[in-house]
């Protein structure tokens, strides 16, 4: 299953796919980050961004796209920008029937840090290690989008594909997501 993830933002929108393998096996495939000038109109700056997200999903052709959840901040306009990205890249995925799975910043951390409270670096320390990277991709928004397509791809190999998690293992793995996205 191939994962395009996104951490959606105006001035910086992150855009990582990764690809699983044999057993619980993932791969980097690409990672990189899309910019948008803040002096821009905003309706030029959603351009840019819809075109970039366009081009990945025609290049990668994913299975699947996990887009941040927008979550409530201080900043009204980072929260409106970020609202209006994801808008975008939801559009385009069902535009081509590629399902859309959106997590919470919890979520992600948890299932991939094994804790919905880790920080910033411990999450790249796992993106690191279950790509094997050499180093955290810079900015910490590529970082993060790899973050949200791992979480993806790990949560759809626990499940099989179906949702339903099989082994005790994987229960817990789902039930613990679950409780990550109460808190969420």
């Amino acid at each position: 299953m191939r994962v395009l993830g996104v951490d959606p933002g105006l001035t910086r929108c992150g855009l990582g796919v990764v690809e699983t393998g044999p057993g619980r096996s993932v791969s980097l495939v690409d990672v990189g980050v899309v910019t948008s000038s803040a002096d821009a109109e905003p309706a030029d700056r959603l351009v840019v961004i819809a075109d970039a997200i366009e081009a990945a999903l025609e290049k990668h052709r994913p299975d699947a796209v996990a887009v941040e959840r927008v979550f409530a901040q201080h900043n009204v306009r980072t929260v409106m920008g970020t609202a209006q990205v994801s808008g975008l890249v939801m559009v385009a995925a069902r535009r081509r029937g590629i399902p859309v799975a959106l997590y919470t910043p919890s979520e992600v951390k948890a299932a991939v840090s094994g804790s919905g409270r880790a920080d910033k670096a411990q999450v790249g320390f796992m993106v690191v290690k279950l790509l094997g990277l050499d180093a955290v991709p810079t900015p910490a928004d590529a970082a993060d989008s790899l973050a949200i397509a791992l979480t993806h791809a790990l949560r759809y190999s626990a499940t099989g594909g179906a949702g339903t998690a099989k082994t005790t293992a994987q229960r817990a793995w789902a039930e613990a997501e679950k409780a990550a996205r109460r808190r969420g």
